[in-house]
């Protein structure tokens, strides 16, 4: 839980990042330089890189990266992990290479993978050249938006070889969140505040994921004109906001509405909900679970 919580603050810390958009991964065929075939396929950030074409061997340096290998059929492919990575269950037993901010790079060469998997622009720059010497792949995955994640998974049935898997899963999902948006259609948009840390305060803003999960739900987020997508905000600001409704990104250390929203309509009707930090902050399948949960609590009566 200690990590889980250094992994969420050291988010925050990440929350400036350079976010760029998603290219579907091509299969424009390479000249063979080694023994294994291999393929050029392009990443998040817009890079080509050349991947085996069966990719066996895997590392990943974040928690939404190895929920999402796992997602598409590829978690058995997986020899190295972050501390951090808690989902699903199977993910504990893979050996660690470091935490997301500080992976142990000796760790990661030792254990000799095909390609490694990347969710931040900035991770990139410690990463490229080092594991570039050795020979190893480095895969940018950083979707910004509901439909991004939906789009990376399909790409990483394409890496992966798990199209068929992926292809079944996807569907699903989307009859989900068409569900969610049917249920709350034409239904009163309540203000809605995101608090991501208690103390100091940081929220979403414009560019944040949560924001359209908001919107999907049926509900407007009262920070989505605010420039960056995860802003600190000072008290004056935060107070003027007046939230209908409030919704936690549970953890030890933001288990309550920070004290200036005491005279907020969200305390006031007593709105305050909580969610798991981990389905707030990871872009993967399971934020259909969490827009789920926005839902229920912005229009219960929907959902009885």
């Amino acid at each position: 839980m200690r990590d889980e919580v250094r992994y969420r603050t050291s988010l925050v810390a990440l929350l400036v990042l350079v976010l760029v958009g998603c290219q579907k991964p091509s299969a424009v065929e390479a000249p063979e330089t080694s023994a294994k075939p291999i393929r050029v396929v392009t990443d998040d950030l817009g890079r080509t890189v050349t991947v085996p074409v069966k990719i066996m061997r895997v590392v990943s340096t974040a928690p939404s990266v190895t929920e999402n290998i796992f997602a598409a059929g590829a978690g058995d492919r997986l020899v190295g992990v972050t501390t951090f990575c808690n989902y699903p269950v199977e993910a504990k037993a893979i050996p660690k290479i470091g935490d997301t901010i500080t992976p142990n790079m000796e760790s990661i060469i030792a254990l000799k993978p095909d390609v490694v998997f990347v969710s931040t622009a900035s991770q990139i720059e410690a990463f490229t050249q080092t594991l570039a010497d050795n020979g190893i792949a480095v895969y940018v995955t950083n979707p910004t938006s509901f439909d991004d994640v939906i789009d990376d998974l399909g790409k990483l049935g394409d890496l992966f070889g798990t199209t068929d898997r992926v292809g079944q899963m996807l569907p699903e999902l989307k009859r989900r969140v068409e569900a969610v948006q049917d249920s709350v259609r034409g239904e009163e948009q309540l203000g809605v505040f995101v608090q991501i840390s208690r103390e100091p305060l940081f929220t979403v803003g414009k560019g944040s994921f949560l924001n359209v999960l908001i919107e999907k739900a049926g509900g407007r987020s009262v920070t989505v004109d605010i420039e960056t997508a995860y802003p600190k905000l000072s008290k004056e600001s935060a107070i003027a906001l007046e939230p209908d409704v409030i919704i936690i990104s549970e953890s030890p250390d933001n288990e309550g509405p920070n004290e200036v929203f005491r005279n907020s309509p969200a305390l006031k009707s007593g709105r305050v909900y909580k969610i798991n930090a981990d389905l707030l902050s990871r872009p993967g399948p399971r934020l259909v679970d969490a827009l789920e949960q926005i839902a229920r609590c912005l229009h219960p009566e929907k959902f009885n």
